[in-house]
């Protein structure tokens, strides 16, 4: 039972990062609020039947004297967290480093992953009671993304037309997100009525993950559900822009 929870959690995370990907173009985002007031933007999502998961972009800070980007992302389900920090090359947008600090009703880890994308390596630790327990390295085949961090990337699309691809490198997984059509959707604030917005309608290669993302501005995901062994939905509960 614990290992099938595992994996759901596991299969959310995922979907969180991914859909996360695809703010393609936070420009337009600037084009509105001007890009020297951006302080960065939070959204909150939730994820049926029960949990939320809540995405902070927090703009450039220093990683070992070095200037970086920084995004975290915390996902609540039940009884277990998860808060990732992620430290992206503001050059390149590459992953340099991720942090992680997981907690459930029955363990406690902290889990650090270093990117060398000159050796196409990630390096992940696995930390309990401040001691290293576990230490792999994965070798890919060119540049690896982190999910989050690649919205960096993405943020230098300009135009998105039907057939548009993205192609993504994971440390264990390879695959492509498609934009397939623009779909009128529904999401419901609970609190007024619900809000009809114009979204691009994005697939995964292989077909088990759609995604809605805004058509206008903010261009921001506003669903997400998964199929396969465990259905979900993440829907938009909540966006906001940081203050200065």
């Amino acid at each position: 039972m614990k290992k099938i929870y595992h994996m759901k959690i596991k299969i959310i995370l995922i979907v969180s990062a991914i859909v996360l990907m695809i703010l393609v173009d936070i420009n337009l985002l600037w084009g509105k609020t001007g890009i020297d007031d951006y302080t960065g933007e939070n959204i909150l999502y939730l994820i049926k039947p029960i949990g939320e998961s809540e995405y902070n972009d927090l703009g450039t800070v220093d990683l070992e004297g070095v200037k970086v980007n920084l995004v975290t992302l915390r996902t609540k389900i039940l009884f277990f967290e998860d808060t990732e920090k992620i430290y992206s090359d503001i050059d390149s947008l590459l992953p340099r480093k991720v942090e992680r600090n997981i907690s459930s009703f029955w363990a406690k880890e902290y889990i650090t992953e270093e990117y060398d994308q000159k050796k196409f390596t990630v390096t992940l630790k696995k930390f309990k009671r401040g001691k290293i327990i576990k230490e792999q390295i994965t070798q890919a085949n060119g540049p690896i993304h982190n999910a989050i961090a690649l919205l960096f990337r993405m943020c230098r699309t300009d135009d998105l037309k039907i057939g548009w691809q993205i192609a993504v490198r994971m440390p264990r997984d390879e695959f492509k997100v498609e934009l397939v059509s623009i779909d009128a959707i529904t999401i419901s604030d609970n609190k007024v009525s619900d809000n009809q917005f114009q979204a691009y309608h994005f697939k995964s290669i292989p077909e088990n993950l759609d995604i809605w993302v805004n058509k206008d501005s903010p261009r921001i995901p506003l669903k997400i559900q998964g199929k396969g062994i465990f259905n979900y939905v993440l829907s938009m509960k909540k966006y906001s822009l940081h203050s200065n």
